[in-house]
C-alpha cells in the first residue's frame, strides 16, 4: 500500500450509491455502487458499450445521473458540479485538444482557461517531463497519436487534482509512454490524489494501481482479487 503524504480527507473521494444512466429506452448504468478512498487506484473494466467512459463521464460533471446518487470528496454530482470540477481532472479518450495551436500554446490556454496565469516556465518543464520539449513549438495536428497523447498528459499535469479520470490511458502510449503513465499516477497516489481509470489492459494497470471493478450489465462488481496478482502471475 502506498503511504501518503498528506492527512486522509475526511470524506472518500467518491461515493456512489445506485448510479445509473439512461439513455433513450438503454441503460448502461443500472445500478452503480462504488466507494475509492483518497490514494486508491482503481482499474474499470468491462466490453465495449459497457458503460465505463459514461461513468466516468458522470464523475467529471458532463452528464447527468438519470437516478441515484453519487459524491465525489462530499461535493453532490447534480447539486455542486462546480465543486467537483474544482478537484477533477481527466484524460479522455479523445485528447480534446486544438490541433492548429502548437504543444505550448495548447497548455498556455488550458491555464487560462484554469483560471491561472500562463506560466511559460511551468509549460516548458511540463513538455520536457513528457517528452515534447523540442516539438513545443510544433502544431499539434502534425503529431501522432501517442505525441497527441503526451500533450493532454501534460495538460493534466497542470493542476494537482485530487482525483484523476483516465479513459484507456494505455492505448496510444510506447513502452517509454506507459512507464511515464505510471510514474505520474504513483505520483499522485503517493500525495493523496486517487485514480480511476478505464482500460482493457489491467496488466498495465496493475503497476500503479490498487484494485479491479468490472461492469456487467450496468451494474459494477468488485473483483476478487488485487490488481497486483496480475504482476505474479506474469
Amino acid at each position: 500500500m502506498i503511504s501518503l503524504s498528506q492527512s486522509p480527507s475526511p470524506s472518500p473521494a467518491v461515493e456512489l450509491d445506485q448510479l445509473a444512466r439512461r439513455f433513450g429506452r438503454q441503460w448502461p448504468l443500472r445500478a452503480v455502487s462504488l466507494r475509492v478512498e483518497p490514494g486508491e487506484g482503481v482499474a474499470l473494466l468491462g466490453r465495449n458499450g459497457s458503460g465505463k467512459t459514461t461513468l466516468l463521464r458522470i464523475l467529471a460533471t458532463t452528464l447527468r445521473p438519470t437516478r441515484g446518487t453519487g459524491r465525489v470528496f462530499g461535493h453532490d454530482l447534480r447539486m455542486a458540479p462546480e465543486r467537483v470540477r474544482e478537484r477533477v481532472g481527466v484524460l479522455a479518450h479523445a485528447p480534446g485538444l486544438y490541433a492548429d495551436l502548437t504543444a505550448r500554446e495548447n497548455l498556455l490556454f488550458a491555464q487560462r482557461m484554469y483560471g491561472a496565469p500562463a506560466d511559460e516556465r511551468s509549460v516548458a518543464v511540463l513538455l520536457e517531463r513528457v517528452g515534447l520539449a523540442p516539438h513545443a513549438d510544433e502544431r499539434v495536428r502534425i503529431f501522432s497519436a501517442g505525441m497527441t497523447r503526451r500533450v493532454a498528459l501534460a495538460r493534466l499535469l497542470l493542476r494537482p487534482n485530487d482525483l484523476l479520470l483516465l479513459d484507456e490511458p494505455f492505448s496510444a502510449f510506447d513502452a517509454e509512454g506507459i512507464a511515464l503513465l505510471n510514474e505520474v499516477l504513483l505520483e499522485a497516489r503517493a500525495r493523496g490524489a486517487a485514480v480511476i481509470v478505464a482500460t482493457h489492459d489491467p496488466e498495465r494497470a496493475a503497476v500503479a494501481l490498487d484494485r479491479m471493478v468490472r461492469i456487467e450489465g450496468g451494474v459494477l462488481a468488485e473483483a476478487a482479487e488485487p490488481l497486483q496478482a496480475l504482476q505474479v502471475a506474469r
